[in-house]
């Protein structure tokens, strides 16, 4: 299994990939897709769609996982970042890969073990979790940290939804209606 995470930015887009097998992660590459901060906006986001679909066509992955968008102070702000953002979910959902979204606190928990981790943390541990990856970009080491987070969660989905178990979703209804009685 291929995994690209993603980490929106207007200014530059993080994304890493990464090969899970079995409980094994390795590093692909990583890397940032930049936009032109001089052109107007609908151009920075052709230009951060097309660099992201190379990506997605140089690497192929099997599945996306995309940082999911906090509120800043600067409303203009949070609504440039949540279209960067969009542009993030369309380009690998356009090619037909599952999208997954994981929120910031998520990530670093998943990552680093503390939810309010700082970027230094979350790239040490990015370093540690894939051998023989040089990070050059906190947006790619956060891309790759999205990836990791989705590797660990994704297993955990899997699990959770197997039915030939009789455990996790498939009998849930029916602990359900039994904590109904």
């Amino acid at each position: 299994m291929r995994l690209l995470g993603l980490d929106p930015g207007l200014r530059h887009t993080g994304w890493g990939v990464v090969d899970v097998a079995d409980n094994r992660l390795s590093h692909v590459a990583d890397g940032t897709v930049a936009s032109d901060e001089r052109k107007p906006l609908a151009e920075r986001l052709v230009q951060l769609y097309r660099g992201l679909v190379a990506v997605i066509v140089e690497f192929r992955p099997t599945e996306a996982a995309v940082e999911e968008t906090f509120v800043n102070k600067n409303p203009a702000s949070t609504l440039k970042l949540g279209v960067a953002r969009g542009i993030a979910l369309l380009a690998p959902a356009e090619r037909s890969l599952a999208v997954h979204e994981y929120s910031a606190n998520l990530i670093k928990k998943s990552v680093v073990g503390v939810g309010h981790a700082d970027k230094d943390q979350v790239e040490m541990m990015v370093r540690r979790l894939l051998p023989g990856c040089l990070v050059a970009r906190s947006d790619a080491a956060d891309a790759l940290a999205v990836a990791i987070c989705h590797a660990h969660h994704r297993a955990t989905q899997r699990a959770w939804l197997r039915p030939a178990t009789g455990i996790g979703r498939a009998a849930a209804p029916a602990a359900a209606r039994g904590a109904a009685r």
